[in-house]
């Protein structure tokens, strides 16, 4: 299920903006008056769309979208339509959608959307980014356990890389945990 941030320092635009979200798909949400409250309920939980009513009761609200950017939220940003221009060229660098109010129902549902689709990228390339961060340790340990096999035991890099993917298939475990095991050996010594 999708979960939205609304934070608005108006009451009543909370029933108006839920209603809304609701119908593009979004049923559960938190509530934050205040851009302080807004960046502590950020760090407690994940959201896939973080929506902010400017002006705040403690800010004006474009500093808490920036930060809001840190997560894999996507940013929808309601400011007055005579300043929506001018923030939107501050803002739109950070990936922000900046809508003006009163608000175009259509243009909103769309910017919605396009929040909710950010999200789900961003959530894709962090994951993305993860996998390759694990292989590059894994690729590091290999080619640090080559060295040692060079080393200690006057290998060529050749017959080091297939002695640790002979080892692998042999005992059926990966090329990082063999590595990893030639490291304790012979740097333990």
């Amino acid at each position: 299920m999708q979960r939205a941030l609304i934070v608005t320092s108006i009451q009543k635009d909370i029933e108006e903006l839920s209603r809304i979200l609701a119908e593009c798909g979004i049923n559960e949400y938190a509530y934050s008056a205040s851009g302080s409250e807004a960046r502590r309920m950020l760090l407690e939980s994940d959201y896939e769309i973080v929506l902010i009513n400017s002006p705040l009761t403690d800010e004006f609200g474009n500093a808490l979208a920036v930060k809001a950017t840190e997560s894999n939220a996507g940013i929808i940003f309601l400011v007055r339509s005579e300043i929506a221009e001018q923030v939107s060229q501050k803002l739109e660098v950070d990936g922000i959608y900046v809508v003006g109010k009163p608000v175009n129902k259509p243009l909103f549902y769309q910017a919605v959307r396009m929040a909710v689709a950010t999200n789900r990228r961003i959530v894709g390339i962090r994951q993305e980014n993860v996998e390759l961060k694990t292989k590059i340790e894994a690729i590091r340990t290999v080619d640090r356990a080559k060295c040692i096999l060079i080393q200690y035991l006057s290998m060529t890099e050749v017959e080091a890389h297939k002695f640790i993917e002979r080892q692998a298939m042999d005992m059926r475990i990966t090329r990082k945990e063999v590595a990893e095991g030639i490291i304790r050996t012979y740097e333990t010594n």
